[in-house]
């Protein structure tokens, strides 16, 4: 297969290069060049910005377009006026974020937004490729994405966390719902997959214990579980304060997605112990966060007000 891939060599985009290149398939990058130019010297790349100008990829035909890094409509929509007639099918990686009641399960076929927030925007995106390609379009939307070279470093705290043992602040319950997606898993299956129209790109539920338990430990470590009802009286963000946790109740139910349909069109997933122990190697190896979303003074500051 002839592949472009928008993006590629950033979280999403570098592990759909990766399962393109393990296939076999000729693969070309289009992106400015910016994020690890180098990564994949056996793919070709193509520099440009598809905010302004896709002209250099005039003149050439692709069977497939993954779409990694598609966040407002307009853009979107000049890289379809640039590709339609030029490729045969078009890949957009969404998000489950599009969808407007997050309270109850959603499917594919639940409202979506369409305001101005990350999800709005994200729905009005789908509907331009929509609107282009038809039948010839997947719309995936992934949920809480997880793994190696993850940016967010989200998931990372907790195996980076429990590693190092002591007290650790656990949000909510351990009975409260977890979905996720291991990018790598999300790469191989927007690669492989025949699936057209909406499809929710999701793992099976887990819980916040089964979570902590995935995590390798090798010292000690003291769970402190801290209710919701706790973290949000003392002002903690509802969204993702302490990393993974979710206690907006307005958002009950956004961890519980019915991801049947991208399953029945192959999507496998891996143990989430596997997820855990290799984003810890990587962790370990570039040398701990860049960024740390919830970082051991915080951390021990908020234990503070919970004990006190």
């Amino acid at each position: 297969m002839r592949l472009l891939v928008l993006g590629g060599t950033r979280f999403v985009g570098r592990a759909v290069v990766e399962a393109a290149l393990a296939a076999g398939h000729e693969v070309t990058l289009f992106n400015r060049g910016r994020t690890a130019p180098h990564l994949f010297p056996e793919a070709e790349t193509v520099v440009g910005d598809r905010t302004a100008d896709l002209s250099a990829l005039s003149g050439r035909a692709f069977d497939t377009v993954v779409d990694c890094a598609g966040y407002q409509p307009e853009v979107v929509g000049k890289s379809v006026a640039a590709l339609d007639g030029r490729v045969a099918r078009y890949v957009f990686v969404s998000s489950v974020s599009v969808y407007a009641d997050q309270s109850v399960p959603a499917d594919e076929s639940s409202a979506v937004l369409d305001d101005e927030s990350y999800g709005g925007r994200k729905a009005r995106c789908e509907r331009v490729v929509l609107d282009a390609f038809g039948e010839r379009a997947l719309l995936a939307r992934p949920g809480l994405i997880v793994g190696p070279h993850d940016p967010t470093e989200r998931f990372s705290h907790w195996p980076r966390r429990l590693a190092r043992g002591g007290r650790v602040l656990v949000p909510g319950a351990p009975e409260d719902p977890m979905q996720l997606i291991d990018v790598r898993d999300l790469g191989s299956w927007l690669v492989s997959t025949d699936a057209a129209g909406f499809c929710n790109v999701v793992g099976q539920p887990v819980t916040m214990r089964e979570l902590i338990e995935a995590c390798p430990v090798t010292v000690p470590a003291e769970l402190v579980w801290v209710p919701s009802a706790v973290l949000l009286e003392l002002g903690v963000d509802p969204w993702m304060g302490v990393p993974m946790w979710i206690g907006d109740p307005e958002a009950a139910a956004a961890n519980l997605v019915d991801g049947q349909r991208a399953r029945a069109h192959g999507l496998t997933t891996r143990p989430l112990r596997e997820t855990a122990v290799d984003v810890l190697a990587w962790d370990v190896a570039r040398g701990g966060p860049v960024d740390d979303p919830f970082p051991a003074e915080a951390e021990e500051a908020l234990l503070r007000r919970v004990s006190g």
